[in-house]
């Protein structure tokens, strides 16, 4: 779970430390005072994309790390040890830094570590529900992404579509085999050639820049040798050399010192410099002696230069990009060879075509089994959300071959009793909306293993009854995860056994900052009564804030 989370200079928030337990707990306050702010804190921290925008105005930089305890979530210390990222035992600090300029670091435990890495570890660790994915609800795909998700499938899932990929490609490679199989021999004539040329250079990528520097050394190599033993005898030259003059220096420096010891410094610093240019006229004549007037291989060196650039233009391509070209060519000459035998290929796509069906089958039966099961649980949830005698389907149709499998999901509602059930997006109002999708986040947060979970105002379009109910689930929830909500709703606050309070203030230099503070029973009364009566708090709204806590 989540134990602390830290955050300098990000939006609204300068400086801030928080410490969090276990169960369930409510983030409350004004329109604007900062609420999600602290989740997109923690989702930054967790990879999610951030740019410079996130920056505190006139700060350097924004800085979030949140530690997390991991001692029993499975499979995560052994990621982080597979990836030499493990930290303390049972614990993960994950620590994200944006500056002024956009650039991104991000470390993990101590160790520096990509966003790809956050992200893996997030999935781990938190379970995000954004405060308008309802609206997702409406999406055929999301839809689908449901209902594998609830039948544990989407492994199977992505072996579905991935399967489906590699059929249509090979499909597509067969059609173009019997359509162009005579441009294809043509083509394999001219990549024969190239792939000839380019594997006789026998060039390497790094070679490009060594081959310039050595070119350049030896045609030089004359002035070199003149420039290095110039300014090597300037240093050392009798009387008149830089240091035998500096030795002087420092003679007349050695007796003023004796008069006044606070140039012993000066002393110091010119002994200091002395060293440092008789090692530079030592490291110059020793360059002077190593470098070779060598006709040859300048010779040598400028056939070679001649060879690639000749290779380059005959190509039109960058010299260095040689290699790069010649690997291209033997994939693609690797290709055309696939393809001048359209009979393989079609064995190919028929094998692969198999593949994909199996998968398929094997995917839809599971999704019928678990379409069931949803459906079942969806409506004892809706029941429990006021919904009386309200029914949730899950339709699946056959349909072509897809990405998807082979069947069409449809989520279909009729949300009273009476009705026939029609589609989600058709037939349900902004509130029945909300209310069935907090219903399947729930039931997906309930199946899920991560154990933190964040919802962030799923709660928005409901109210009155049905808002203590979902008070309940959450805390429900709550009892065996750790549920952090931002709400509105007083109903659901009050079934929270934490409650934190974000509010908004002028600090002294006339920027905005958010505040956060963890409320006793006197103040979270107090915050309650300002979620029911508004502005104006009076003592009946205080009383009634009181009997929603039990403390009458």
């Amino acid at each position: 779970m989540l134990l602390s989370l830290s955050i300098r200079d990000f939006v609204l928030v300068d400086r801030l430390d928080l410490e969090f337990d276990a169960g369930f707990a409510v983030l409350t306050g004004e329109t604007g005072a900062g609420k999600s702010i602290l989740l997109d804190a923690l989702s930054l921290v967790l990879g999610a994309r951030g740019d410079a925008g996130v920056v505190r105005a006139g700060a350097e930089r924004a800085e979030i790390s949140a530690l997390f305890q991991i001692d029993r979530v499975a499979g995560l210390r052994a990621w982080l040890t597979e990836n030499g990222l493990e930290g303390d035992e049972g614990q993960c600090l994950m620590r994200r830094g944006i500056d002024a300029g956009g650039r991104s670091r991000a470390f993990v435990n101590g160790q520096a570590a990509t966003l790809a890495q956050l992200k893996n570890i997030g999935e781990f660790l938190v379970d995000i529900h954004g405060q308008h994915a309802h609206y997702s609800l409406l999406k055929a795909g999301e839809q689908r992404r449901i209902l594998d998700a609830y039948a544990g499938q989407q492994a199977l899932a992505a072996q579905v579509a991935d399967a489906f990929h590699a059929w249509h490609k090979l499909a597509r490679d067969l059609a173009r085999a019997e359509t162009h199989a005579a441009e294809a021999g043509v083509e394999q004539e001219g990549l024969r050639w190239r792939l000839e040329t380019l594997a006789g250079l026998e060039f390497r990528a790094e070679e490009w820049t060594e081959l310039q520097d050595t070119h350049r050394r030896l045609a030089h190599a004359a002035e070199l040798i003149q420039g290095t033993q110039g300014i090597a005898n300037a240093f050392d030259e009798d009387e008149a050399g830089i240091l035998a003059r500096l030795h002087s220096a420092r003679t007349q420096l050695q007796g003023l010192v004796e008069i006044d010891p606070n140039l012993t410094g000066s002393l110091e610093m010119l002994d200091a410099g002395l060293v440092q240019l008789q090692e530079t006229a030592r490291e110059l004549n020793h360059y002077a002696s190593r470098v070779d007037l060598d006709p040859e291989a300048l010779a040598t060196a400028e056939a070679r230069l001649a060879h690639i650039n000749d290779a380059a233009r005959k190509f039109r391509v960058r010299p260095e990009a040689l290699p790069e070209l010649l690997d291209e060519t033997r994939l693609r000459l690797e290709e055309l060879a696939r393809l001048a035998d359209p009979e393989a290929l079609r064995q190919a796509v028929e094998g692969a075509e198999r593949n994909y069906m199996k998968l398929a089958g094997q995917l839809s039966a599971q999704r019928h089994k678990a379409s069931r099961r949803l459906a079942e649980d969806v409506s004892a949830a809706m029941q429990r959300l006021a919904m009386q005698g309200g029914r949730f389907e899950v339709a699946l149709s056959t349909c072509e071959p897809e990405a998807g499998g082979i069947e069409s999901i449809e989520f279909l509602v009729s949300p009273h009793s009476g009705q026939s059930a029609r589609s989600l997006a058709k037939t349900a109002s902004g509130g029945e909306l909300s209310r069935i999708g907090l219903a399947l986040q729930t039931i997906l947060s309930g199946l899920s293993g991560a154990p933190t979970l964040i919802f962030d105002e799923v709660d928005a379009g409901i109210g009155g009854g049905v808002a203590e109910i979902v008070g309940r689930m959450l805390a429900e929830l709550g009892v065996t995860r750790q549920v952090l909500c931002v709400t509105h709703l007083p109903q659901v606050a009050a079934g929270a056994s934490h409650h934190w309070r974000v509010s908004k203030a002028t600090r002294d230099d006339g920027q905005a900052a958010s505040r956060v503070e963890p409320l006793d029973k006197p103040r979270r009364i107090e915050e309650l009564a300002r979620m029911l009566g508004g502005v104006k708090i009076t003592e009946t709204t205080r009383k009634h804030a009181a009997e929603m806590l039990g403390e009458t």
